[in-house]
């Protein structure tokens, strides 16, 4: 691990970490690892992926929350077919006791229906009444691969009053999330900011990941992650220490509003609840 951090940063990242949310990926083996390996108190979002379909998400986030966890599944407007179809996953999470939904554009090159991205998705669910109790949104300190900055800002401000959280994509930089967190802040975006980080992931995980993601969706998977890869391909594995304990001191802060953290799991659970357990130890 790193170096010792100060007591006031110890406090910040140990509330961070007590705090944290974990994503996961909607496979077979899915259910039994969170059961197994993560406690009741973290909250889960249900990835979405075009080889899987939304259907595997939407089950794996009811069955999770049958079982007593916080799920909020990801609902990529470009796979939705139109407002029956959204009318009908609605319906059937807040039934199913599911309160969280986590609204993005998805990466489908067309929309299968009307929604092409996440804020006519959320004006849809508005306008038929449905009300989730947490809605997240994507965030991209680092900008997004495939829209210039100014699409990607003014999306943000669109959807930001709609939404309960920003959970922010991959940044490896504090200063570039930190920077990006001041600005919003300071052009009134008051929605708090979970910060995305990968989990505590070795190598052989990613490539069965990547693998199981299916052809196109691992081989754009990889495209955006590319600047991640080489620190997954240590001998050792990825450690999140060092971008962590960067950011922890800035959560809570006046300036901007970072709240916590998102762990990426790539659903290596067991590996990825150790480390946690394993800090806050440390920090107790």
């Amino acid at each position: 691990m790193s170096s010792q951090p100060s007591a006031h940063h110890r406090a910040a990242l140990a509330q961070a970490l007590r705090n944290a949310s974990y994503e996961v990926l909607p496979f077979r083996s899915t259910e039994d690892k969170v059961l197994a390996h993560v406690p009741l108190d973290v909250p889960l979002t249900v990835t979405a992926t075009e080889a899987k379909g939304l259907e595997a998400t939407v089950e794996l986030a009811v069955r999770l929350s049958k079982n007593g966890y916080r799920t909020a599944p990801h609902l990529p407007a470009r796979l939705i077919r139109g407002r029956a179809e959204l009318e009908e996953i609605a319906v059937r999470l807040l039934e199913s006791g599911v309160e969280q939904i986590f609204a993005i554009g998805g990466d489908a090159t067309e929309p299968a229906g009307e929604f092409a991205d996440a804020e006519s998705l959320l004006v849809a669910l508005a306008e038929a009444g449905h009300s989730f109790r947490s809605v997240g949104i994507a965030g991209y300190p680092e900008g997004h691969g495939k829209l210039p900055d100014a699409v990607i800002d003014e999306a943000l401000r669109a959807k930001a009053g709609r939404a309960h959280e920003i959970i922010t994509q991959l940044c490896f930089n504090p200063d570039t999330t930190i920077g990006w967190a001041r600005r919003l802040r300071a052009e009134g975006i008051r929605t708090p900011i979970r910060v995305g980080v990968p989990g505590s992931i070795n190598r052989q995980k990613l490539i069965r990941v990547s693998a199981g993601l299916g052809l196109g969706q691992s081989a754009r998977f990889l495209a955006k992650q590319s600047a991640m890869l080489w620190r997954f391909f240590l001998p050792s594995g990825y450690r999140p220490d060092k971008l962590i304990t960067g950011l922890a001191d800035q959560i809570g802060r006046p300036d901007n509003e970072l709240a916590g953290f998102h762990l990426f799991t790539f659903n290596d659970l067991a590996s990825t609840e150790r480390w946690r357990q394993r800090w806050l130890a440390r920090l107790s």
